[in-house]
């Protein structure tokens, strides 16, 4: 098998994966994906994050996490402190079944990523995301024009 086929069988099948073990994880709580991000990050912070906020931690545009946090907030996961003008900079604040949630899934995120990563050593792992950083970071210059 030759590079390309190799590195795009491989990320595809990895996002496959995760798509498919986000799928059977948000089915079980009646989710979806961008929920489960969301809540999952709200869940891990110290602190109440914004919408803008969640867009940067997840990594997901403003539309899907605005669409999300409607959801969230109409389905009891999440509070809007609306003290903004612009409920986009808003605090949220997962409820008590919010918090539920948010630590099943962190729960599960924590057991998925140590089966995930089982054969790897801490060493493997740092290299892996390390190379993985590097290789999205020259992918994302190449979209921007930067390379050539």
């Amino acid at each position: 098998m030759d590079r390309f086929s190799k590195f795009t069988i491989l990320v595809n099948r990895i996002v496959r994966n995760i798509h498919r073990i986000k799928s059977g994880e948000t089915s079980k709580l009646g989710l979806k994906g961008a929920h489960v991000s969301c809540l999952y990050y709200l869940y891990r912070s110290e602190s109440p994050l914004t919408a803008r906020e969640l867009c940067d931690v997840c990594d997901e545009d403003k539309a899907a996490v605005s669409r999300a946090v409607d959801f969230l907030c109409r389905e009891g996961y999440v509070n809007c402190e609306s003290t903004a003008a612009k409920r986009y900079r808003s605090p949220l604040a997962l409820t008590e079944k919010g918090a539920e949630a948010g630590r099943y899934l962190a729960e599960r995120v924590d057991s998925i990523l140590v089966e995930a990563s089982r054969g790897l050593s801490d060493g493997d792992r740092e290299i892996f995301y390390r190379s993985l950083d590097l290789v999205s970071a020259n992918l994302q210059k190449i979209c921007d024009g930067a390379v050539e």
